[in-house]
């Protein structure tokens, strides 16, 4: 691919001039004005009040990009003011004056005073701990239905 020089239509000077505006026919301002009609029709339809055009002249320059909307003036407005931050008072803390580790937790120890026989399943996987002194809960437990 080679390079080649730009044309006059890509220059900057060209777009910097201001066009001469046409004068409008007869036939195409009426043309306008139905148009003007519909869409502040549909701009009520739409419920987009704001966006009609009271004056026709004004809609002339909205369609040829001319057109700058009015300000609008903000009334009683007040600017947003962040809520107040509360204060909240400085307690000491209980946990400063005191020192020291906690006890050690005994570790537990078999007495021997019940003797486990095994594990049943009850239910599904409900596993139960069988004891010496109760044989009688083990019979239950292979009777139950399964």
């Amino acid at each position: 691919m080679s390079m080649h020089l730009v044309g006059p239509w890509m220059t900057t000077t060209q777009y910097s001039r201001k066009r001469k505006q046409k004068h409008m026919t007869v036939e195409k301002r009426e043309q306008l004005k139905v148009q003007w009609k519909q869409h502040n029709k549909n701009c009520r339809k739409r419920h987009i009040h704001a966006a009609q055009f009271d004056k026709f002249e004004d809609y002339i320059e909205y369609i040829n990009g001319d057109y700058k909307a009015p300000e609008k003036q903000l009334v009683n407005r007040n600017p947003y003011q962040p809520p107040k931050v509360r204060e909240t008072k400085q307690y000491p803390s209980v946990s400063n004056n005191i020192s020291g580790t906690a006890t050690r937790k005994e570790p537990m120890k078999y007495t021997g005073k019940r003797r486990l026989l095994g594990i049943a399943t009850m239910h599904k996987s409900n596993m139960v701990p069988i004891f010496e002194d109760n044989k009688e809960e083990a019979v239950e437990i292979a009777r139950m239905r399964r």
